[in-house]
């Protein structure tokens, strides 16, 4: 018996029934279709835009690299050129203002961790102006060398105008080498070997 017979002696009420269960059952399959079509664009999207905030997070994260980096690079090689001897230094800057250190004073090195090293010179200056002083103090700032001023005291002469005592303290900060790497002994050759050696 075929569909369509089947149909066919089908009472009233029952096509009736029937075609309402159908029609519900095309709604429920017209409704489905898009929610579910949507359901995984959206999941899709919710995807890609994780694997989006990721790839912008790892370009972010290179570009701190690549700075980092940069700023380290810049570090070393500003301490590759060590300070000269600090109180040659300080005369020279100056005399470059035509200014004259009275008298210089080395003290003790002190180690900062195992790569760095402090020297330090204190330096007194007697009837010193200011602008000749800042002139200085910019050019040891500026020299390229690691070096900084760590201590600056001014005292202002009595009855003398623009006319200062200085004592001024300048560190060097020196980078210790790396060690070199300790080399293996060479491997001793076979007794045997050396015995074929042998005429």
């Amino acid at each position: 018996m075929t569909l369509r017979e089947r149909l066919d002696k089908l009472e009233p009420r029952e096509r009736r029934l029937l075609t309402i269960l159908l029609g519900f059952l095309a709604v429920i399959v017209l409704l489905l279709v898009p929610i579910g079509l949507a359901s995984v664009a959206s999941s899709k999207r919710a995807e890609n835009q994780e694997i989006r905030d990721l790839l912008q997070s790892i370009y972010e994260a290179s570009g701190k690299v690549s700075e980092r980096k940069a700023l380290k690079d810049a570090l070393l090689a500003r301490y590759s050129r060590p300070a000269p001897a600090l109180a040659g230094f300080i005369e020279d800057a100056a005399k470059q203002q035509q200014l004259t250190a009275a008298e210089s004073q080395d003290r003790p090195d002190v180690p900062h961790g195992k790569k760095y090293t402090e020297r330090i010179t204190v330096v007194k200056m007697h009837r010193i102006g200011m602008l000749g002083l800042a002139k200085m103090l910019e050019h040891i700032e500026g020299s390229g060398h690691p070096v900084a001023v760590t201590k600056l005291n001014l005292k202002p002469r009595a009855g003398e105008p623009d006319s200062y005592e200085v004592e001024l303290g300048i560190s060097a900060f020196d980078r210790k080498g790396e060690p070199p790497p300790a080399t293996p002994p060479a491997p001793s050759a076979p007794p045997a070997a050396e015995e074929e050696q042998e005429p």
